[in-house]
């Protein structure tokens, strides 16, 4: 996607020196700066940091971050042991993206394959580049079919425009290219489609406001940026033609985590007869729980997020205290869409009910 007219994405190898480049997201939209990361505590620090965030970068971090720490062992007697220990700690960055798990465990098990170090740390680099490759190809076929919904609905409306709704970002900047929710958004304006996001501002860290509404405004995608409350408001008054969310964890019945306040906005959509699609490369289902209400872990974050705000005041980044300082805090980062609620799972595969029976045959075989 663009930046000041520039194609970026939102990881790079720097093969010359075996460093990472990210985008920092914690400065956004305000700065825009290209952080490098150089050891695998760094990749450690930036996923807990949410310096990258977004269920499929957050894999593809993990991924890279295997293949630094097996640069790191090379020299060392327990190189095994020591990929192993990072591993751990990269799996206990964050709780809630499957994706982070999948590509870890992924990654472990094409070194094991191999004997020599030499042949692991190949391994490792190749796995993190072949996934990288993954998840852009899988949002580009998410934004087909998704493309597909849309024009499908121009027609049953019998409009020449389309509004979207969307919740948190899900856009390129979580995924490397393209992203889940905001590709079928962006191919439909390259058709020459004319189309509008809302943009909910989705608190308490405003990853809506500050970077779906950014990645729009850089890729020229006609957006109004509303409070979290206001979704509903202009469902209820016939501004909204379809809701897309990305999710960082489906479960095999076709219950979507996503950002805390996702449920809110797909009970608005149900009220008001609007479909609500969740935009899931398979890399984000997990197949392994049953039940995504009573078995997915919600990652609970510091209330900090929700006592401050940051903005911008006179060129400089300022955190302001917007509570009581004695109010106790929970910050819940995400919440349940229950499958009841979706109509249906975009997926680089195609189009999906949010079903088990459904589900389950975009794994053939199944995950290993």
């Amino acid at each position: 996607m663009l930046v000041n007219g520039k194609h970026y994405r939102t990881i790079h190898l720097n093969e010359s020196d075996n460093t990472l480049k990210v985008i920092d997201q914690t400065l956004l939209p305000h700065r825009f700066e290209i952080s490098t990361l150089k050891k695998s505590k760094d990749v450690i620090e930036a996923i807990k940091k949410m310096t990258v965030r977004g269920a499929p970068l957050i894999g593809v971090t993990a991924a890279y971050g295997i293949y630094l720490a097996c640069l790191e062992a090379e020299q060392m007697t327990d190189f095994d042991e020591y990929v192993s220990r990072i591993a751990k700690l990269l799996k206990e960055t964050r709780p809630t993206a499957v994706n982070l798990f999948y590509s870890i465990d992924k990654s472990l098990k094409e070194i094991s394959r191999y004997t020599s170090i030499s042949q692991k740390i190949n391994s490792a680099r190749e796995y993190a580049l072949k996934l990288t490759k993954q998840e852009v190809d899988n949002c580009r076929n998410i934004g087909l079919y998704g493309l597909k919904i849309i024009e499908d609905i121009i027609k049953e409306k019998k409009t020449s425009k389309i509004n979207v709704l969307t919740h948190c970002n899900a856009g390129w900047l979580a995924c490397i290219d393209y992203g889940t929710a905001t590709a079928p958004v962006y191919l439909a304006k390259e058709k020459g489609i004319d189309i509008h996001v809302w943009v909910e501002e989705t608190r308490p860290r405003n990853q809506g406001a500050s970077l779906t509404a950014w990645e729009l405004l850089q890729n020229n995608v006609p957006h109004t940026v509303i409070t979290d409350n206001a979704g509903g408001y202009v469902m209820q008054k016939g501004m909204v033609d379809i809701v897309i969310v990305g999710s960082d964890r489906t479960s095999a019945n076709g219950d979507v985590c996503n950002k805390i306040g996702t449920y809110k906005t797909a009970l608005a959509a149900k009220d008001n007869n609007i479909p609500f699609y969740a935009a899931v490369p398979t890399t984000s289902i997990d197949i392994q729980i049953d039940n995504g209400i009573r078995d997915i872990e919600i990652e609970e974050r510091n209330g900090d997020e929700v006592r401050y705000i940051t903005g911008l005041l006179e060129g400089e980044l300022k955190r302001v205290l917007i509570t009581p300082v004695e109010s106790p805090v929970k910050n819940y980062g995400f919440d349940i869409t229950p499958s009841r609620l979706v109509t249906g799972l975009i997926t680089e595969k195609g189009l999906v009910k949010p079903e088990k029976e459904e589900i389950l045959k975009l794994f053939n075989p199944l995950r290993d």
